[in-house]
């Protein structure tokens, strides 16, 4: 076993040397089947042979595992041997981003699969401790490394020993490359089904990132619980990844390119909802999107009856969070200063926030502002005493016909 690492928990651990979850495509996932009942709620199948009638595991996800470890690890050397598009960023990234990937070595850009940008839009890192689920090569570990400063920490956490090895060869290079003095960024091998076995230490990170990683995993909900039990109170969890618009057949889960493709393991969208809830984060909020080409004819025959679409997405561990958005009469006032610059501060896809104006919002986005990292960026008015119901314009409204109409003129703030 490894020494125990500066960068995780002062109290524990030595790291497991055993190949385990992820490269920048890490884990392999188990959807459920289209054989579903209608509604029902299908966990993903454990990790084992075992499966369920209603969401079997392609070939056990063991296997799988193993089958996304020899795809990252020896079928591909670079980003050019994907198959399809899927697991690859589309659009240019923004400047504050290009400046930062220009320091990053060539092997590494060369070696990296995502779909997506994990750094929350603003920038407001300085000092964090985060972990990027799947690091892979460690693309996003070393964007985040010189983003969080001398003062904050990266771990990247992945399971094929090649993209690791890869990832720990650079890391003298990038340090020097920042101006630091140490590193603050370390690789190590473990699952992140099981990142307390891999010591990641309970409650101890501000952020978690992961780039089109989580499709690939064969128990998607133990990926959400442990996230959810390794962040700060106040955390984030902050990804991209691929999401189906309904449950891929059985029979596409088992093949293992379309699985190490991040298309047969993508979960269907509201499947991922539900799943993100039982992990303890009850308000999912959508950053970005964007359709997924798969650009492969032959693929596109097997499963182009299904859209993938790439999503980024942002949970907060808050313990009071509610399953919908609830109206308090509660606003806040962006008051600018975030390191985004600007005069706007972005929360999610609905919440965009202008320097000055203040605005109304439900009671989960009064708590993401106000419990967290962007608290001091805002003003905050109101409290919880005084319960108005449910938050007019939030896609919810009083099933009874009779309920008295939203107030004519009343804004939403855009929430949700």
């Amino acid at each position: 076993a490894a020494a125990p690492s500066p960068l995780l928990s002062p109290t524990a651990h030595t790291i497991p040397t055993m190949s385990c979850c992820g490269g920048d495509k890490k884990s392999a996932a188990t959807a459920p089947s289209e054989e579903c009942p209608s509604g029902a709620s299908c966990s993903p199948a454990p990790p084992a042979s075992t499966s369920s009638a209603c969401c079997p595991a392609p070939g056990g996800g063991g296997e799988v595992l193993e089958e996304v470890q020899e795809y990252y690890g020896k079928v591909l050397s670079t980003s050019s041997d994907l198959k399809t598009n899927a697991c690859t960023a589309s659009g240019a990234p923004p400047p504050y981003i290009r400046a930062v990937l220009a320091l990053v070595h060539e092997e590494v850009l060369s070696k990296f699969y995502g779909c997506g940008l994990t750094v929350p839009p603003d920038l407001a890192l300085d000092g964090l401790s985060v972990l990027d689920l799947g690091s892979g090569s460690g693309r996003d570990c070393f964007v985040l490394s010189k983003l969080v400063g001398e003062r904050g920490r990266v771990v990247g956490l992945d399971m094929t020993p090649e993209q690791v090895e890869v990832a720990r060869k650079h890391v003298p290079y990038h340090t020097e490359k920042f101006g630091y003095a140490a590193p603050n960024v370390e690789f190590v091998h473990g699952y992140m089904e099981k990142m307390d076995e891999a010591g990641i230490a309970e409650n101890s990170f501000d952020l978690i990132i992961s780039n089109c990683v989580v499709n690939l995993s064969p128990d998607k909900e133990a990926v959400l619980r442990q996230a959810y039990r390794a962040l700060k109170p106040g955390g984030e969890m902050y990804f991209s990844d691929v999401y189906a618009d309904r449950r891929v057949p059985e029979a596409l889960q088992k093949d293992k390119i379309l699985w190490g493709e991040c298309l047969s393991g993508a979960l269907y969208w509201k499947d991922f909802l539900r799943a993100a809830r039982g992990a303890g984060f009850p308000d999912v909020r959508l950053v970005e999107s964007s359709r997924i080409t798969i650009n492969n004819a032959a693929v596109e025959q097997l499963i182009g009856h299904v859209r993938f679409d790439s999503a980024t997405y942002r949970m907060f561990k808050i313990a009071q969070l509610e399953d919908a958005c609830e109206d308090y009469g509660q606003a806040v006032r962006y008051n600018g200063g975030a390191p985004c610059g600007g005069r706007a501060l972005v929360l999610d896809s609905g919440h965009v926030f202008e320097s000055g104006r203040v605005v109304p919002v439900c009671g989960n986005t009064f708590r993401m502002l106000n419990e967290t990292r962007l608290a001091h960026f805002f003003s905050f008015y109101g409290s919880f005493q005084r319960h108005y119901g449910i938050f007019a314009g939030c896609g919810e409204s009083s099933p009874f016909p009779d309920a008295p109409a939203a107030p004519a003129g009343k804004t939403s703030g855009g929430c949700c």
